[in-house]
């Protein structure tokens, strides 16, 4: 891979309705020029009086001056550029009456109307509000300017409006959890991103730059492939040194081609990639695809740069290729394997091997292929664009992605959780083996490896995610050709010999699958000796037929979901006519249940068994890969039958607290760090979480007599003194927790323990009532810089490391999985009564998962919280000791619509790698 490059300042990158990338930054004074003239040439007459109500010449000269000024602390301002145009500003001025509320104003070139220019820089400026603390937009608008009040209508935010002498005064609220807001953003982007996209994924003509009169050379496969692929459109060749290449014209350079192409493919040197991105981007071509690799951090920047002020999309650079097979476009611009065969399965990957891998193995089982992009390394074109892309497409029912890295994951999972309610989107789990984060410093951070967060991505999303390309065409296998088992996920085994039974039996409990009981009345329906407790055993002896009529009285039976049926060869079975697979292939594919077949005698791992109906049935040869598809499909089936799950959404949380605790604490310390334990419970507390009574003492004296007070409220009349000093972490590790004193003597002599022990490091003792027993559990929060907050449940207590009984969520926490975090625990029993003891409340337990998700989704700062242990009892929850991490870092809103940052790698790449 190459170093990708850093963007501009200050600078977004953004998609209009029409698919066209305008970029976004802060008017500064260097801008005067392109203001006035937006003021002056780019609004007619009319609409400068309604920008302006009226007709004053000094009107624009003035608004000028103002934005383009020496910086005012309450004023902000955003601007819109396409190429070198300013098409579009919007800004907002703080008022001093009433408090949190902003002055509005925007206006938008007359030619660039309808095209969502306002309502971009609009989104983009309550996110900038936001940050400012601003809670409302107030405008004034003439009753006749139709256009901005469409354009507030649209937002998604309420509006409300007074009329007062031919003007309307227009008052916006900001609230940063308006659901519909993020939906309506959400869909305005989903819109124009398949809007830019056409051009790549739909494009009516293509130019190869870069190809060879060699044969075997990059671009000449590539362009060899385009035009005997049979695509519908012209495809030039673009070669500055040959007037023919094949018998067919060259040409020397992109402007010189008989018409303008909606995609270029470049197969040029990494050296001359930024030229010719550029040239294409002045000539008016709307895709780049980039096979080159080995680009350099400077050559990155630069195509990256040209593709944003030429509104070009981009795939690659380090790509294989695209290819599509619908027959209006039928475009094979790659140099891999086989043109794919046509179908209904989208392919996006990342490593080229990964993907000429995965179209061999669909190949060879038959499954056909609405698109494939290789998106190398991903500076622009990600898989978020085309599961939108697919999703409206008409062609695709079922996703496949191979993915090494995510620039938006939060963006990712709202799109995927939607794309997933209607097709199957299917995955590989790759770099499980990443060795998780060493030396975390809180045992949250520690169960938050790129693992444990990927998965969690996966899931939330409804992501299937497989662990290798067998498992995921053996998925997709499945889920292309059967209907889905019920969520309960009961499988019945069928085989005909008893040792395969077993182990298919056992392949399916490991994968998490009942097997349920049957009727002992089944086995009149089989040869004598046969047995039906579940793993069946036919015997070898059993004929089609019977086979037959078997299956249709287990499709009937309500304890199965799904049948899994094994068959060996025997010689029995070799005799004429008493193949029991003849009950496969002439029985029906379509059935009531989804049923698979493993064949040991089957050569490859995969394959379809065509049947009497003109369905398939898919074939595996081992059964441990047929029971964990089947298990996928469980698990699709449940994701399916649960209704969305709005966001927990916990009452009582005081944000203004919270935002003046974590700023005075980074004022103070600007590298952050782990704050004292005061200010640690003031801002968990201003979220509503339980912490038990903490007193901080300072000294022998009043460690005393706090204790003295507190050990009264205590359990059996007891205190808890925590020595603490500056930057510690574990203090269970470091000795300095002591429980169960009763008395001051035992105060008394503790505290000088921890005197002798911890020296002048110790700043004083935290002194708490000693908390009844309960349940332990860890509770905390690790914010990733990609994923964002992740939240953990655990056990807790001493046994947090040894049992690693953990489960996690990215935040913001859905109401559903505050309960499923709860269940995924193996110590689960423990919580709802194990051995007679009475159950905890887990509704407390709940409200500390949702009050840290909401607090982590608040405040990106808070980087770690680890509360461990919270002590969970049948009279709610309490947590005994915290501790957290605050980092100064910028909230970022994955709901605010911009074009991907690639992240930089390290090193040139390869294709096929």
């Amino acid at each position: 891979m190459s170093t990708a490059p850093a963007p501009r300042a200050g600078t977004e990158a953004a998609l209009l309705a029409d698919g066209t990338t305008v970029r976004i930054r802060t008017i500064t004074a260097d801008d005067r020029k392109a203001v006035l003239g937006l003021y002056t040439t780019g609004l007619s007459d009319e609409s400068r009086r309604m920008r302006f109500f009226g007709v004053s010449r000094t009107a624009p000269r003035t608004a000028t001056d103002r934005l383009c000024g020496p910086p005012r602390d309450g004023l902000l301002t955003l601007g819109a550029w396409a190429g070198d145009e300013l098409v579009g500003e919007a800004d907002c001025e703080l008022l001093d009456e009433p408090p949190q509320t902003a002055e509005l104003a925007l206006v938008v070139a007359d030619r660039w109307h309808h095209r969502g220019v306002a309502t971009l820089l609009l989104e983009h400026l309550i996110h900038a509000a936001r940050q400012r603390g601003v809670r409302f937009f107030e405008a004034d608008a003439l009753t006749g300017n139709r256009s901005v009040h469409k354009v507030f209508a649209d937002l998604g935010l309420p509006v409300r409006r007074r009329y007062e002498q031919g003007e309307v005064r227009v008052r916006v609220p900001l609230d940063e959890s308006d659901e519909h807001y993020r939906e309506a953003v959400d869909e305005r982007g989903r819109r124009a991103d398949v809007a830019s996209l056409a051009a790549l994924l739909r494009p009516a003509s293509v130019a190869v730059v870069g190809v060879s009169r060699r044969e075997g050379s990059v671009g000449r496969a590539v362009l060899d492939r385009i035009r005997n692929g049979g695509f519908t459109g012209p495809a030039w060749a673009v070669n500055p040194a040959a007037d023919t290449i094949a018998g067919e014209p060259a040409y020397p350079s992109v402007g010189a081609l008989p018409g303008v192409p909606d995609l270029a493919v470049l197969a040029v040197p990494a050296a001359a990639v930024p030229a010719v991105a550029e040239e294409c981007g002045r000539a008016g071509v709307r895709a780049l695809l980039v096979l080159t690799a080995g680009l350099g951090a400077e050559q990155s920047g630069q195509l990256l740069d040209s593709c944003r002020r030429h509104s070009m999309r981009l795939v690659g650079p380090n790509s294989l290729g695209i290819a599509h097979t619908d027959p209006a476009v039928r475009l094979d611009a790659e140099f891999g394997g086989a043109f794919p065969l046509p179908g209904t399965a989208g392919v996006a990957v990342q490593s080229g091997g990964v993907g000429i891998a995965l179209l061999e193995r669909l190949a060879w089982l038959g499954v056909g292929v609405s698109g494939f992009v290789s998106l190398g390394d991903k500076y622009d074109v990600s898989g978020n664009d085309l599961l939108r892309w697919w999703e409206q497409d008409g062609r695709t029912d079922l996703a496949l992605l191979h993915l090494e890295s995510f620039g938006n994951p939060r963006a990712f999972a709202r799109t995927a959780r939607r794309v997933t309610r209607r097709m199957p989107v299917l995955t590989v789990d790759a770099g499980r083996s990443e060795a998780g984060r060493r030396g975390a410093a809180s045992h949250t951070a520690a169960a938050a490896t790129p693992t444990v967060v990927r998965e969690t991505l996966f899931r939330q999303a409804g992501i299937t995610a497989t662990r290798g390309i067998d498992e995921l065409v053996a998925t997709a296998g499945l889920l292309h050709a059967q209907p889905l088992p019920a969520p309960r996920g009961a499988i019945a085994v069928v085989s005909n010999a008893g040792g395969i039974g077993i182990l298919a039996a056992d392949a399916c409990a490991e994968a998490g699958l009942e097997l349920p009981e049957l009727p002992a009345e089944l086995a009149r329906l089989l040869p004598p000796g046969a047995g039906v407790r579940n793993p069946v055993d036919t015997t070898a002896a059993v004929l089609p037929a019977e086979l037959t009529l078997f299956l249709r009285a287990l499709e009937r039976e309500e304890a199965v979901d799904a049948i899994l049926v094994c068959l060996v060869p025997t010689a029995l079975g070799t005799a004429q006519g008493r193949d029991p697979l003849r009950a496969l292939l002439e029985g029906p594919a379509s059935r009531p249940v989804p049923l698979a077949a493993v064949l040991l005698d089957q050569q490859v791992p995969i394959r379809y068994l065509a049947c009497a109906d003109g369905g398939v049935l898919p074939a595996y040869s081992d059964v441990a890969a047929a029971a964990r598809a089947l298990a996928h499909a469980r698990d699709r089936a449940r994701l399916l039958a649960e209704p969305p799950s709005p966001e927990a959404e916990p009452p009582g949380c005081d944000r203004a607290v919270a935002r003046s605790l974590v700023d005075g604490y980074l004022d103070a310390h600007p590298e952050g760090g782990w704050p004292d334990p005061l200010t640690t419970a003031d801002l968990l507390e201003s979220y509503g979480l339980p912490l038990i009574t903490s007193v901080w003492a300072r000294d022998e004296h009043t460690a005393v007599v706090t204790a003295a007070g507190l050990g009264r409220l205590g359990h059996e009349g007891k205190a808890v003194l925590k020595a603490y000093w500056p930057g510690q972490v574990h203090k269970s590790e470091a000795g300095a927790v002591r429980t169960g004193l009763a008395g001051e003597s035992e105060v008394r002599s503790t505290y000088r323990e921890f005197t002798r022990s911890f020296g002048a490091r110790l700043a004083g003792a935290v002194v708490q009532p000693m908390a009844a027993p309960g349940v332990e559990l860890l509770a905390g929060v690790v914010q990733d810089r990609v994923f964002g907050p992740l939240v953990v449940l655990g056990a807790g207590g001493t046994a947090t490391e040894v049992l690693a009984d953990r489960t996690a969520r990215l935040a913001p926490l859905t109401e559903r999985d505050l309960t499923t975090m709860v269940t995924d625990l193996r110590t689960e029993p423990l919580l709802a009564g194990h051995g007679g003891a009475p159950p905890v409340d887990l509704a407390a337990v709940r409200s500390v998962l949702a009050r840290l998700s909401r607090l982590a989704t608040d405040f990106p700062e808070l980087v770690e919280a680890d509360l461990n242990p919270v002590i969970a009892r049948p009279d709610g929850a309490v947590c005994v000791d915290a501790r957290i991490r605050l980092e100064p870092r910028p909230s970022y809103d994955p709901y605010l619509r911009r074009l991907r940052r690639p992240a930089p790698v390290a090193a040139p790449g390869r294709h096929g790698r």
